[in-house]
């Protein structure tokens, strides 16, 4: 089994990835973007804490530590750990096709949106988080979508800055970092591409 679609394990950092099938747009106008979002927290939420995201035309990227089997289990849903991979995927599933079906009726289109199976890959090594965060806030530049990542409105970068409400982990965030100064100064360094390289998925 490759390891972009190894089983989720409980309380694991995960940079999760997924790409509209043979290349198509996800976001099809402005008021797509916090749609998906507003789906992605009805679904994702109950099973994962997000740490960083980027939303990107064809394709999406988020960061995610999965939560405690304990915290799944108390609503009943597993009891043993080899289910615990089978409920969490259905709950992308679950997001993707919900998401899909207002996608198709209000664009007059039909079948699958999204590519089969999502892709993840686990990081395990503390190093990497502070340069996959950056990666992901500056994947708008790498596409062409902006020339300063600052400026793109689709990403958890200023989430992390502001004070307005978030289901972000902003404080572990910005304490990962060492406040907020040592998050903005890093995101302006170069990325080290050879540290992360395990952790990237690319199109």
């Amino acid at each position: 089994m490759k390891k972009h679609t190894l089983p989720l394990a409980p309380e694991t950092f995960y940079h999760i990835y997924n790409r509209g099938i043979n290349g198509e747009a996800i976001f099809k106008e402005e008021r797509n973007y916090p749609y998906f979002l507003d789906k992605y927290g009805q679904y994702i939420e109950p099973v994962a804490k997000t740490y960083a995201y980027c939303l990107l035309g064809n394709h999406f990227h988020f960061l995610i530590r999965t939560r405690s089997i304990d915290d799944i289990a108390s609503s009943d849903v597993i009891d043993q750990y080899d289910q615990y991979d089978q409920y969490v995927s259905k709950q992308f599933s679950r997001l993707f096709i919900s998401y899909s079906q207002t996608i198709n009726k209000t664009y007059e289109r039909s079948g699958s949106l999204f590519d089969r199976p999502f892709r993840r890959i686990p990081v395990h090594h503390d190093s990497y988080f502070s340069q996959l965060v950056a990666y992901i806030h500056h994947n708008p530049v790498k596409h062409g979508f902006t020339d300063d990542f600052m400026d793109y409105p689709h990403s958890s970068y200023w989430s992390h800055l502001e004070a307005r409400k978030t289901k972000l982990k902003r404080n572990e965030v910005l304490n990962w970092f060492g406040g907020q100064n040592e998050y903005r100064n890093f995101h302006l360094q170069q990325l080290d591409r050879t540290l992360i390289k395990s952790v990237l998925i690319e199109m």
